[in-house]
């Protein structure tokens, strides 16, 4: 091995060395990512975002996309060099493909990261959604019910109470006209 690498030009060493270095790092990061201990580029405080934000976003510049453009961009130049490819040419061509590595790999992660997210509710999505009650609602707020409305994309069935001068019975269409608290909506009746 040692005979092998002492032959070569000093600039394809270089790319030896980043394609195993580039490659080591990143069976460690595979194998690490299966396990559940090398999930750093998607570490997300929840509480952070709202429900219906974006989040974190598309991230290019992250630990495993680094990795990804330097494996990509060893291999690429290697493969280059031993083709014949002039030294410019090479450059180029194995930093285009190492460019091309970490936008797929940031796209890959991005898009894990959206089916990953919280489906927590953010309940002021729910204003001005019309739902049906499921409970009965007491007027003037006397008793608390439950009505069933879709919000972000899923039925819910929330606690609600009414100004309304009569009770709203199960099967009265409402509209949610106002958050109350963290988890009370105030309602109010729509005619059929």
């Amino acid at each position: 091995m040692k005979d092998f690498f002492t032959q070569l030009s000093t600039l394809e060493q270089t790319y030896w060395i980043i394609a195993l270095v580039g490659s080591a790092v990143f069976i460690v990061i595979f194998f690490l990512t299966f396990i559940g201990g090398a999930d750093s580029d998607m570490d997300t405080n929840a509480s952070e975002f709202q429900a219906d934000d974006g989040g974190v976003g598309f991230q290019f510049f992250t630990f495993k996309g680094i990795v990804a453009f330097f494996t990509i961009f060893g291999w690429t130049g290697i493969t280059c060099l031993n083709n014949g490819f002039s030294s410019t040419a090479t450059i180029i061509i194995a930093t285009i493909a190492g460019l091309i590595m970490m936008v797929i790999t940031s796209s890959l992660f991005y898009w894990m990261h959206k089916l990953a997210e919280s489906g927590t509710l953010n309940i002021n999505n729910a204003v001005g959604v019309i739902g049906e009650v499921y409970l009965p609602i007491g007027a003037e707020r006397s008793k608390m019910g439950k009505v069933q409305i879709k919000v972000q994309g899923s039925l819910r069935e929330l606690e609600a109470i009414t100004d309304e001068l009569e009770d709203l019975k199960t099967g009265a269409m409402v509209k949610v006209s106002k958050i109350v608290s963290a988890e009370i909506l105030l309602v109010e009746k729509i005619s059929k």
